[in-house]
């Protein structure tokens, strides 16, 4: 998976869909909802989702769906990930403790908490300390998923970079390349409607728009009056202006977001169109920023466990940000890797050439001289100080080799998607009604 999606699912883990490990079983109120394969989902385990989900997304100041829609999402989310999961095993991913006791050390620095405290959020939130972790584990076999059955899917062409690189370094204000977020409000015209009919439908269409236009919630119009899907306040999703309809194009290149088209006639009926979001096509991107920091590792092992690395690093850590120690020396003294006799000194570093929970760590470090909390990897416990940050020109080769990754993740989502679509067809799904 590339880093930034990887960062991304490592950041949400305590918001990801519950897996069966989760189930609160033998409580009356408790029954299946559905079956993936013979693995039943419990309509507690999806009630406590979708209670998260909803309190997630009010915190974030997102429109919450109403209450049966967001059931909806989060089942068929649950029924996704649980098909996923089983795949998993048949091809043998398997997570041992240690990449899960990784992940746990990680998401708890992110947060700015230790392990106790990441776990005691964990069950105030109505988790378990042991269902937590098979949440985590089953998110870290995912993301083990994703990277072999959908970015090995991915090719970018030596054609595909060319026509990236041409058309970043054109000047272009063409709506058609921009890519574009609309949410939509659909009036169905029959097909046999005559003239009176479709005039009295685009009254009707007008109406709507002018509400919109008056300040009415768009999602709860489009609960009330959309024929086309209604998840996420009608919204399409971030496309490309060339992968929508002409005339969606048209009518909302003159709109800033937040703002609603005039009516939109096309075969299917007419649209209200509510413009969300409006990016431009990303620029050709020239130089890159390096860093250059220090670090102390420790390499964990039957004398040293992971946990007592980290307390120890987190005291020197003190001494050093007090003024006590110099990071340099104590990188000589106690780091265990080729670094330690140049202070820990690991040189001009470009993106993605260390392991990303380490890069996560060093790119959140904003000052010179700041020092990170103990960072857990895979080759054991650091910590980082930052030295310095520059800006340098790409050459030619690695400008190719920026657009290929910009084209690999522009077109990971749209694999993604269709690679879940294909798993749940072959998935046997039986949904269940609650008992009487």
């Amino acid at each position: 998976m590339n880093l930034c999606v990887r960062a991304l699912a490592l950041a949400c883990m305590l918001t990801v869909s519950v897996p069966a490990s989760m189930a609160q079983t033998g409580q009356a109120a408790d029954y299946i909802v559905a079956v993936v394969n013979s693995e039943p989902i419990t309509f507690q385990e999806m009630n406590l989702e979708v209670r998260r989900v909803g309190q997630q997304l009010a915190q974030q100041g997102r429109p919450v769906p109403g209450a049966e829609d967001l059931r909806r999402l989060v089942l068929d989310r649950l029924i996704n990930d649980r098909a996923q999961l089983q795949l998993a095993r048949e091809q043998g991913i398997r997570m041992d403790a240690v990449a899960i006791d990784r992940a746990e050390q990680n998401i708890a620095s992110q947060n700015g908490l230790d392990v106790e405290a990441l776990r005691q959020k964990a069950v105030n939130d109505g988790f378990s300390v042991a269902s937590f972790r098979n949440n985590l584990r089953d998110q870290l076999i995912l993301n083990r998923l994703h990277e072999r059955e959908v970015e090995s899917s991915i090719r970018i062409s030596d054609v595909d970079v060319d026509r990236a690189i041409q058309e970043q370094q054109a000047t272009n204000s063409d709506p058609f390349t921009q890519e574009i977020n609309l949410a939509q409000i659909l009036l169905v015209l029959p097909e046999k409607a005559n003239g009176e009919e479709a005039a009295a439908l685009l009254l009707k269409a007008q109406k709507v728009m002018q509400r919109a236009r008056n300040g009415e919630d768009f999602n709860a119009l489009v609960q009330e009056f959309s024929a086309a899907d209604r998840k996420n306040g009608g919204q399409i999703g971030l496309r490309r202006g060339d992968r929508l309809p002409p005339a969606f194009v048209t009518a909302t290149q003159g709109l800033q977001p937040g703002q609603v088209s005039d009516v939109v006639r096309t075969g299917a009926g007419f649209h209200i169109l509510k413009l969300i979001e409006r990016k431009a096509p990303e620029r050709l991107v020239v130089t890159m920023v390096q860093t250059r920091a220090r670090h102390i590792l420790l390499r964990t092992s039957a004398q040293m466990t992971q946990t007592q690395a980290i307390a120890r690093l987190a005291d020197v850590r003190k001494q050093i940000v007090s003024g006590q120690a110099d990071f340099a020396s104590m990188a000589r003294k106690m780091s265990q890797d080729t670094s330690a006799e140049q202070g820990g000194d690991l040189g001009w570093a470009s993106p993605g050439m260390f392991v990303p929970e380490f890069e996560e760590a060093m790119g959140r470090l904003q000052e010179e001289g700041a020092v990170s909390p103990p960072v857990v990897s895979r080759f054991g416990v650091h910590l980082i100080q930052l030295n310095d940050r520059r800006r340098v020109e790409l050459s030619p080769q690695q400008v190719r080799e920026s657009v290929r990754a910009q084209l690999r993740q522009s077109r990971y989502e749209e694999a993604y998607t269709a690679w879940a679509r294909d798993v749940r067809a072959r998935a046997f799904v039986e949904l269940r009604e609650a008992p009487l």
